[in-house]
């Protein structure tokens, strides 16, 4: 692997680095750098998420600790963990910088804005960063910057934990050509988990949590500019994150959070308008999607009650008519249902409040869900766990321990049982297809329109009286 001309300095990247025991970033990135170039399936996975392509002719390059000849000043040159070189064909190319950071070390605004400098003097298309700060995607960067910064080089974002989680969901799902692939991306995987790797999930909310909180129940006005406000949406963006790579670890399925086109787009735009949002009803809320499932887990942190709420919403079966039929329905898929702290929420047309009651209760007395109206038939049905932590709720610690023991809670007892109703197709009647085949009259070919006294025709007329 020939060194770029525009570099002045970088190795090969090796998947057993030799480095000094300080220079744990530039060994992490190393070993990953490695297995990109090892693993063509986690290369084309990774890159892919970062908008390449990786065909079979491409040819891909990775560099550690590189220098560029075209660098600035002495006092500001830099050195990058990492370079990505991607050699599309056709004279198409593409290259990356790469910065890694390990344990609680965080992406430093004023580097990376050196390095976006670096890159648009080099003609590097994009920096990616590395880290064990969580975003929503990896369009998506955990510091913020000003628009001049970025013009002209592209800025994406890993966590340690979604290359850890991609890895595994790789490794579970993937038919490898080759069994030196799987042992490379396997021992990736072990080193990256084990504890001297310092790769983690995201395990304490904001400094600033507790004061939140505290404001809240004692009524404060908040504004969604506060320092508190802003810092806890942050929080909670990278918590969400978590929460969906914890549940694709247990699933061994991709389970992705759900966001609009405008949130998607625009990181900045969505902690504005999810701060509005706690200011005005104190609320955090975040909805995760997972394959197959019935409906969209909806996650909410009340603050003003101190509880979660972890719930699914299901239609109701629209060709049952009785209400009974229709919640016994939703009670028959979860008869194996751990009933502590799970409610069943009923909603009907018109202007029927909501009715809400125990699963616990709803066993043994399904009538305690209908409305008072007993001629209407519930529209929809909220499945909810409703946890109330007290003062744990309060705690930067305690309150996501809580968050990633309920949300799997929930699903192993609810979520993994739920099914939409399906309306069963129309059985044709054997009897009535006999009939026909036969050249002899139907059920269907009787039916006519009733005379005045009650007569069908072609029948005799209905006797009456006693014989």
């Amino acid at each position: 692997m020939e060194r770029p001309d525009f570099l002045e300095g970088g190795e090969p990247a090796r998947l057993i680095p030799v480095a000094a025991d300080g220079s744990r970033e530039a060994r992490a990135a190393s070993i990953l750098l490695a297995t990109l170039l090892g693993v063509p399936p986690f290369a084309k996975l990774m890159l892919g998420l970062l908008g390449q392509r990786l065909g079979s002719r491409a040819g891909l390059s990775c560099f550690t600790e590189v220098v560029f000849c075209r660098n600035g000043s002495a006092e500001d040159r830099c050195r990058p963990d990492g370079l990505i070189l991607l050699d599309g064909g056709r004279g198409r190319q593409w290259a990356c910088l790469v910065e890694a950071k390990i344990g609680r070390a965080e992406i430093d605004a004023e580097q990376l804005t050196k390095y976006l400098a670096l890159a648009r003097a080099n003609g590097v298309a994009a920096v990616l960063t590395v880290s064990n700060q969580f975003v929503a995607l990896p369009t998506h960067s955990p510091v913020k910057l000003p628009k001049a910064a970025t013009k002209g080089v592209e800025t994406f974002h890993w966590s340690w934990m979604s290359v850890l989680t991609n890895a595994m969901l790789l490794l579970n799902e993937h038919d490898f050509e080759r069994p030196e692939q799987r042992f490379i991306l396997a021992e990736m995987v072990r080193h990256f988990s084990h504890a001297s790797a310092q790769i983690s999930s995201f395990d304490r909310m904001n400094g600033e949590w507790k004061d939140l909180n505290a404001k809240v129940q004692a009524g404060a006005r908040l504004a969604k500019s506060a320092p508190e406000v802003e810092k806890s949406v942050a929080a909670w963006h990278q918590e969400s994150r978590d929460l969906a790579l914890l549940l694709s670890r247990k699933l061994q399925r991709t389970v992705r959070q759900r966001l609009s086109r405008a949130h998607a787009a625009d990181p900045v735009q969505r902690v504005k308008d999810e701060a509005g949002d706690l200011v005005s009803d104190h609320r955090l809320h975040c909805t995760l999607e997972v394959p197959d499932a019935a409906a969209p887990l909806q996650v909410t942190a009340d603050l003003q009650r101190r509880c979660l709420a972890v719930s699914m919403a299901l239609a109701a079966p629209r060709d049952k008519q009785r209400a009974s039929s229709r919640i016994n329905w939703l009670l028959r898929q979860l008869a194996k249902a751990d009933p502590a702290d799970i409610h069943l929420r009923a909603l009907w047309p018109g202007r029927a409040p909501a009715t809400q009651a125990p699963l616990e209760k709803l066993r043994d007395n399904p009538a305690l869900l209908e409305a008072e109206n007993r001629s209407l038939a519930p529209t929809q049905f909220e499945v909810l766990l409703v946890r109330d932590l007290g003062a744990k709720f309060t705690g930067s610690r305690t309150f996501i321990e809580q968050l990633e023991q309920a949300v799997p809670h929930f699903y192993e007892q609810v979520g993994q049982h739920l099914r939409a109703y399906v309306v069963a197709p129309p059985r044709l009647k054997r009897e009535e297809a006999a009939k026909e085949e036969k050249g002899e009259p139907t059920t269907a070919d009787n039916e006519r329109i009733l005379d005045r006294d009650g007569s069908v025709e072609g029948l005799p007329e209905p006797q009456t009286g006693l014989a």
